[in-house]
């Protein structure tokens, strides 16, 4: 059994860690690492940015576009776990010219521990599953990657504010295409999720590349009546003005040049930020705007009320490109734009590329077991101990039962070779090998019958003719060491019932708990599709099929093993019956006697007389 155990443990060992090698899908057949990294010698983002739309820059250099879907449908992005798939969109993915451009949302971006994420593809048979309107936080309004062309761009996010006039397509640009800006401007709808109360928060961000630099050129422009809210460039210089009020000089940025603006508006407070970084501050705070805004030039304004329109400024257009236009209903921290220019910048330094690797014929099984959770493996590991304790029951079981049987078939047939003889025979001869002695427990029947029967001849007793009561006394010997001999077959056999019945509802209980974490897994992501879910419910539906895998082969086991028991206990019965009958017809006191013994009158039997009907020797003669 020792032996068993160790070979079982060995085998789990080289089994394990092939286990830590996760692969999502079968399905997929290639896989990259993509490092996200906000640490000093990285993305230096300075504090954790949390949920953000992290993007993905696919080029020649970092991905060979080999084995993957013409348009990219086959993409997947799934956490360091191998489990959550992240939401993606594609806007950009073009093999022939080797470039791809997909936002990815990243639950958490971290200052510290870098993460690893997963990008999956090779699966001609995938659907695509890219949504931007996942893949952009519902705080985001409006999300403009201009990627359509010289149509009227389309709002990525759920709101559907979709522009109202089209675009001039800029080829180039800093993330793909952006919009070419001369003059005319790009109007935004008037929509209640645009809108936006006095003092409201709000965040609006772009990356801008000014052709030439001239005065109070004009970005972003919003007026309502008395109201107003603009961002643009005066002669190189970023600027934020709010109902008249305009921020101080900050850093200059410069022609043919792509620069990353933001303004965030918080209470009482307007920053402004170049690159990334904090500029400069306004102390004001956003009026009620309800009316159109307008990109790439001023907007008219709407008077109020009872009012006269106000008399225009001398507002010039912006005359340049734009690229990634993002508004939101909330302030968004100085982390997350930090690492919005960081990482949308050419040279992004908050990803990283590992290299690609093949999925190597791993079954489905293997990805099941990949899916599996902490309190799943620890029911199965149970459930494993389980299953090796049972199985070395009944392999020792088996050997036992199978040598007991052995050594009692031969003995049963050197007792009835034996028949006419003393019944003490086989205990002084050698006919009996030690082998046989030392398995059957028939041997042991007999042996007991000979030592009461020896005993008895010690005391005096006439052992050729047995009364009943001294056969009842060997018999009852006998009985209790059926008794004992049955009890120790049937020793650990209680394990194995245990094991038929406990192990299903060990792993129902595994199942239970893995179905539970994964939806609440799913609630907390905010999210539920079938690939996000489907592993965490097959690794829980496994626990189950391990508890019905141990406890079938001991159900089994059980059976034939207690068959088995059960013969080698008939065998015994019969003996105990065979040996007392025999006994009483030899040596009992109602048995026949020859006629020359009769015809003694009853005589003492002389020495050789009892010699061939007794035999019965000195108690150093009787085997132990």
């Amino acid at each position: 059994m020792r032996r068993f155990l160790f070979l079982a443990l060995t085998l789990l060992s080289t089994l394990l860690p092939g286990l830590a090698h996760a692969w999502w899908q079968p399905e997929w057949a290639y896989r990259k690492p993509i490092t996200v990294d906000g640490g000093p010698q990285a993305g230096a983002i300075g504090s954790d940015a949390g949920r953000m739309p992290v993007l993905v820059r696919l080029h020649t250099g970092n991905f060979k576009f080999e084995g993957v879907s013409e348009t990219g449908a086959d993409l997947r992005f799934v956490a360091g776990d191998d489990k959550t798939v992240l939401n993606h969109q594609i806007e950009q993915f073009d093999p022939l010219l080797g470039i791809a451009l997909v936002w990815v949302d990243v639950p958490t971006v971290s200052a510290g521990t870098p993460q690893k994420l997963w990008m999956y593809y090779g699966n001609p048979k995938a659907p695509a599953s890219g949504n931007g309107q996942r893949s952009f936080d519902p705080d985001y309004t409006l999300v403009y990657h201009f990627a359509e062309g010289a149509v009227p761009p389309r709002d990525t996010t759920a709101y559907g504010n979709n522009g109202q006039t089209p675009t001039v397509p800029a080829e180039g640009t800093v993330i793909g295409k952006g919009a070419q800006f001369a003059g005319a401007p790009l109007m935004l709808p008037a929509t209640p999720s645009l809108a936006l109360a006095a003092g409201a928060s709000f965040t609006f961000s772009a990356w801008v590349r000014p052709d030439q630099l001239g005065a109070r050129q004009v970005i972003y422009a919003r007026r309502d009546g008395a109201g107003e809210l603009l961002v643009g460039i005066d002669q190189g210089v970023p600027f934020v003005q709010v109902n008249g009020q305009r921020s101080t000089p900050a850093q200059p940025v410069q022609a043919g040049q792509w620069s990353h603006i933001a303004v965030k508006a918080e209470g009482d407070s307007v920053a402004l930020y170049v690159g990334g970084r904090p500029a400069v501050s306004l102390a004001a705070r956003l009026p009620a705007l309800n009316t159109a805004a307008a990109l790439g030039a001023d907007v008219a304004a709407t008077p109020a009320a009872g009012q006269n329109a106000p008399a225009a400024a001398a507002w010039a257009p912006f005359t340049g490109a734009i690229d990634e236009v993002r508004l939101s209903k909330v302030a968004r921290g100085d982390a997350l734009l930090l690492a919005d220019a960081v990482s949308q910048g050419a040279e992004s330094r908050l990803t990283a590329f590992g290299a690609d690797e093949q999925q190597a014929g791993k079954s489905h099984f293997g990805f099941i077991l990949a899916a599996m959770p902490l309190d799943a493996w620890i029911v199965v590991g149970l459930l494993g101990l389980m299953m090796v304790l049972s199985w070395a029951i009944m392999i020792g079981k088996g050997r036992s039962y199978g040598a007991i049987s052995r050594a009692n078939a031969r003995f049963i047939e050197h007792f009835r070779e034996a028949a006419g003889a003393p019944l003490d025979r086989l205990a002084i001869s050698n006919t009996v090998s030690q082998e046989v002695r030392d398995d059957s427990s028939l041997w042991r029947l007999y042996q007991v019958a000979i030592e009461e029967m020896r005993r008895r001849h010690e005391r005096g007793y006439d052992l050729s003719a047995v009364s009943s009561a001294t056969i009842g006394a060997i018999r009852a010997a006998m009985d209790g060491v059926m008794v004992r001999e049955t009890e120790r077959m049937s020793k650990r056999m209680n394990w194995l019932s245990t094991t038929i019945e406990g192990a299903p509802y060990v792993g129902l209980f595994g199942t239970v708990i893995g179905i539970m974490l994964v939806f609440v897994v799913a609630a907390m992501a905010g999210a539920v599709d079938i690939n996000s879910v489907a592993p965490g419910m097959a690794a829980a539906l496994l626990c189950t099929a391990a508890g019905l895998g141990v406890a079938i082969p001991a159900l089994f086991g059980y059976n034939w093993l207690a068959s088995r028991s059960d013969a080698i206990g008939a065998d015994m019965a019969v003996f105990v019956d065979e040996f007392v009958t025999r006994l009483a017809e030899e040596q009992g006191e109602g048995r026949s006697v020859p006629a020359a013994v009769a015809a003694q009158g009853g005589a003492r039997r002389t020495a050789d007389d009892n010699a061939a009907r007794g035999g019965w020797t000195s108690p150093a003669q009787v085997p132990a």
